[in-house]
């Protein structure tokens, strides 16, 4: 069966990854739309070799200007409107969302809505909206699976076994860029060396994330709810290697685990094709090179981001949105330079500690303490510059 594909983010890294996976399967992949940021000149290429009939970008002017370059037709439309029609496309079978942020949740909740199978790489949507996501994903009858590795390798350690017979899974994590740094030298690390992941090539925010290991507290809630395990059956292990993608431990005491080298290829690819599975130009892996995998526990006071998402996770309602909101504010002021790294988890504990849950949020509370907790966010960090 050809599945045609709508893509949210599709210039981004996991993007431009399903885009190779199509180049590889065109029999088996069509890409009908695609929504991007404003890297106009990607999407413009995209369109010239894909031919998608929609496309949409951040901006009207972004748009219009990939509509003028664009030899092959395509209508163009932008922001949150135009990535909702993207998602709701009538030709797509599967929408890929893949955005960065908090902005994934809308639209891959009209993609629900249209009956969609979601592969979701967007794990923000899931941690902001997890109860609401699963529970009207439930009610379509719609498929939402992994792309993120850890995830992709936890469904795929699960396949034809009960999660009643569960006793854990374990998430593996590289550590990130600072996974061996001091405190006090991951204070003053630039945006640079934040950025200078040791395995994996990710966009920026999330490799920021990495390396205070809040990408690896998403992922946890993230796995609460794909998985529907409570969060004490939810354990993490860092793994410099990143050749265990993450593993299931039974009740009788069998670990399964899925390995693999360091390719974002291969989760995506495993979400399109589910549940069979397709050739993979790729490096194949090598045990007997490697020769020795390490792990160890992770160290929640070197990386408190980590703690913070149990703990909000454990709280539950509106606690993971305002985690996921105030760690975007964040993020995206220590990326533009002059915010020392280890603020991002002051202003993420602070914001915490001010708010008050909502215990069983609407999609309304949701969007509510998003937006508290980004102004309250942007007040802290007024106060701490």
């Amino acid at each position: 069966m050809q599945q045609r594909l709508a893509i949210l983010g599709s210039t981004g890294s996991v993007g431009t990854n399903t885009l190779e996976i199509v180049r590889q399967h065109p029999d088996r992949f069509e890409v009908v739309a695609l929504a991007a940021g404003s890297n106009v000149d990607e999407m413009v290429s995209q369109v010239e070799e894909f031919h998608p009939s929609l496309i949409s970008m951040s901006t009207k002017e972004a748009a219009q200007e990939v509509k003028r370059r664009a030899s092959h037709p395509v209508r163009a439309v932008f922001g949150p409107e135009g990535m909702e029609e993207v998602a709701a496309h009538p030709d797509a079978t599967y929408l890929v969302s893949a955005l960065v942020g908090s902005q994934g949740l809308p639209p891959t909740l009209t993609g629900i809505r249209a009956g969609k199978t979601v592969g979701l790489a967007n794990k923000e949507t899931l941690v902001m909206g997890g109860s609401i996501v699963m529970g009207e994903a439930k009610a379509k009858g719609v498929d939402v699976l992994p792309i993120d590795s850890e995830h992709s390798a936890i469904f795929q350690s699960l396949n034809g076994e009960k999660v009643s017979q569960v006793r854990r899974i374990i998430l593996t994590a590289s550590g990130g860029a600072f996974r061996d740094w001091t405190r006090e030298k991951m204070n003053k690390a630039t945006r640079e060396e934040a950025l200078n992941h040791p395995n994996w090539s990710m966009g920026a925010k999330v490799t920021v994330d990495s390396a205070s290991m809040m990408n690896k507290g998403l992922e946890v809630i993230e796995a609460r709810w794909l998985f529907d395990l409570p969060y004490d059956q939810i354990d993490v292990l860092v793994h410099e290697e990143s050749i265990i993608h993450s593993m299931v431990e039974f009740v009788d005491g069998a670990v399964m685990a899925q390995l693999g080298t360091p390719d974002m290829k291969v989760p995506i690819q495993y979400a399109l094709s589910y549940p069979g599975r397709l050739p993979l130009e790729g490096k194949p892996l090598d045990l007997a090179q490697l020769g020795t995998l390490h792990f160890r526990q992770p160290d929640l006071e070197q990386f408190p981001c980590l703690g913070f998402s149990y703990q909000a996770g454990r709280q539950g309602g509106t606690a993971t949105t305002v985690l996921n909101a105030a760690n975007e504010v964040a993020v995206e002021k220590f990326l533009e330079g002059g915010l020392p790294f280890l603020m991002i988890e002051e202003i993420i504990g602070e914001v915490l500690s001010r708010h008050q849950t909502v215990p069983e949020p609407g999609l309304e509370d949701l969007f509510e303490a998003d937006r508290w907790a980004r102004r309250t966010a942007r007040l802290q960090l007024e106060k701490a510059l």
